[in-house]
């Protein structure tokens, strides 16, 4: 019979299985949706190892009998280090442009992981009722990126604005996704935003959220003065026009079932207050199969111990 504790082992390297990601000891114990007693843990943990539902290699457990597993993460992770040296100079350069108010990364990048298809993915928090202000800026620059092949390092996929730093859809990959990110400018937008956010506690009880990552954001001259001259009624109007337009345009690409560099079809899934890539239900699809992988662990790991 499993224990508490096992369930909640095999459930944390089950949803990165999905991610081919193995775990050392400290982050199954920080992503584990439970708190569990520490002797329990090394106890159940143990027993998993000899009955073969997971696998032990070096310092990381699987749930796959693959070494490989263990050389893809230990280069990815190689790989990860460089990219966000580059990361932390992209935030510093975008952290200026006019509303802009906090800058993490996001993606496997925030997870310490990339190789050579990776992109910086970033989330971004901007000031409250100009998120489409700050976007339409932020993506003209980008499309100068491309003539220097450097657009790869601006992926600007998700925002949100001051107006509503809470995440709506709650649950495994959200929390993941919220508790792994990496703030790189906006120190105190970001203690705001996990402030907000405290639901994911309900899934991730230990673990602690990254904030001394991030700096403190500075104005420069330029991105007050154009704050200033959207301070006031034309800038709500610019910024409501922005979203029509974009939200429109977006539109337009899902129905021509345009797709992105990842082989995707672009659709884009926007409000007032937020602005996020929806590449074919991906969340939801995601969820479903995590939950199909959780119930196929469980019955392999009851039959081992049953027999």
């Amino acid at each position: 019979m499993l224990t508490a504790a096992g369930k909640n082992i095999l459930a944390t390297l089950a949803y990165f299985d999905l991610f081919s990601y193995p775990l050392t000891i400290e982050e199954i114990q920080l992503f584990m949706p439970a708190k569990c007693d520490p002797d329990e843990f090394n106890y159940s943990l143990r027993w998993l190892v000899i009955d073969r539902a997971i696998f032990k290699f070096d310092k990381y457990y699987t749930l796959k009998n693959d070494y490989f597993l263990i050389e893809r993460r230990q280069s990815g992770n190689i790989k990860a280090a460089e990219m966000i040296e580059k990361a932390q100079k992209v935030g510093r350069l975008l952290i200026r442009f006019p509303y802009v108010r906090g800058i993490a990364i996001s993606g496997s990048l925030s997870k310490n992981f990339a190789d050579d298809d990776s992109d910086i993915d970033l989330f971004i928090i901007t000031a409250k009722n100009r998120l489409w202000i700050a976007r339409t800026f932020m993506h003209l620059f980008k499309k100068l990126t491309f003539l220097f092949r450097k657009e790869h390092y601006f992926c600007m996929n998700y925002y949100i604005d001051e107006e509503e730093l809470l995440i709506r859809e709650k649950n495994i990959y959200t929390a993941t996704e919220i508790a792994t990110l990496m703030p790189l400018q906006g120190d105190i937008v970001f203690e705001h935003f996990y402030a907000t956010n405290t639901w994911i506690r309900d899934f991730l009880p230990n673990k602690c959220m990254r904030l001394a990552t991030a700096h403190p954001m500075k104005r420069s001259i330029l991105k007050r003065l154009v704050e200033v001259l959207f301070n006031n009624g034309l800038g709500n109007v610019v910024d409501n026009m922005l979203m029509k337009v974009t939200v429109t345009r977006w539109g337009r690409k899902s129905l021509m079932r345009k797709k992105n560099s990842k082989g995707f079809i672009m659709s884009m899934d926007a409000g007032k207050h937020y602005a996020k890539p929806d590449p074919q239900s991906f969340q939801h699809r995601l969820i479903v199969r995590y939950e199909i992988r959780l119930t196929q662990v469980f019955e392999r790991c009851e039959q081992s111990v049953a027999h």
